[in-house]
């Protein structure tokens, strides 16, 4: 691995919804293939509603010659459709499977065979053996439908005991909620790697939009200058590049396992954030 400071990344896509964004897409993964990443892990609409798209999106990253890792949310989810989705990615050579408990389309009622995260990894560990390697989410600021901090924390250990390799945290901007969340959960017994998300700064108002919803905080001085930017994009892009590159650096100073970034189809912040962290070797 030619990452100078000895850091795995992996990144994130959404599949995209239109032949100009698949074209696209082929792009940035050919672009951030140069950063030599563990895996791309591709999204999951809400009941599966975009498992046909998650499947092509992975199957043109594996043709480029990168590991994929989709999302599999069990909500509205049976064994038998599990099992079929499953069985199509392990015809793909696909071995590693970022599982979720996810959300049910609006307007629908039924949750299905599985209530919760830890349900499925186990599942898929009865049903499919221990050949694969999966990934869970982690929240440092907590799931926002949760209210007890002690309660979050069980469900994550029990998604680890129920036999998941590794976490992947919701992203933030304060490491320090990630660093309490690790020492929390190490209490618990789980010892397994919790890989920091890291969100750039592609759009402001949708990045704090997203926040607003996930319960995540970004800090007040960081929302007040952003603000005050207004329509220069090219100070919001600057600043938020900075932010990011400040956070990482600490997360790295503090022996984080990985990093894993959230591209959404972009590459030139990645890309960046990259460079300033020495990450960015084979990427020139």
């Amino acid at each position: 691995m030619n990452q100078t400071r000895g850091v795995p990344i992996s990144i994130e896509f959404f599949p995209p919804n239109t032949p100009a964004g698949s074209e696209k897409l082929k792009t940035v993964v050919h672009e951030l293939g140069a950063l030599q990443p563990q895996f791309f892990s591709v999204t999951y609409g809400a009941g599966g509603s975009t498992r046909d798209k998650t499947l092509a999106t992975v199957r043109e990253i594996a043709a480029a010659g990168f590991e994929a890792a989709p999302h599999l949310s069990c909500v509205g989810s049976t064994r038998a459709g599990l099992a079929e989705i499953l069985a199509t990615y392990r015809t793909q050579g696909i071995r590693r499977i970022v599982a979720l408990r996810g959300d049910l389309p609006s307007g629908t009622a039924v949750a299905g065979e599985f209530r919760y995260a830890a349900e499925l990894v186990r599942y898929i560990r009865e049903a499919q053996g221990p050949d694969w390697h999966i990934e869970v989410a982690a929240y440092p600021e907590y799931h926002p439908e949760q209210r007890y901090a002690r309660r979050d924390l069980q469900h994550f250990a029990d998604k680890m005991a129920a036999g998941a390799n590794s976490a992947i945290t919701q992203f933030f901007f304060n490491p320090d909620a990630y660093f309490h969340f690790v020492d929390e959960v190490r209490r618990l017994g789980v010892t397994a790697p919790i890989v920091p998300g890291i969100m750039p700064f592609h759009n402001f108002a949708r990045v704090a939009q997203f926040a607003a919803r996930d319960g995540i905080e970004v800090p007040r001085w960081v929302m007040l200058k952003m603000e005050g930017y207004m329509d220069d994009t090219a100070s919001i892009r600057a600043f938020g590049l900075d932010v990011v590159t400040r956070l990482c650096e600490r997360l790295i100073a503090g022996g984080v396992p990985g990093l894993h970034f959230y591209a959404l189809i972009q590459s030139v912040l990645v890309l960046e954030i990259a460079r300033r962290l020495g990450l960015a070797s084979a990427a020139g």
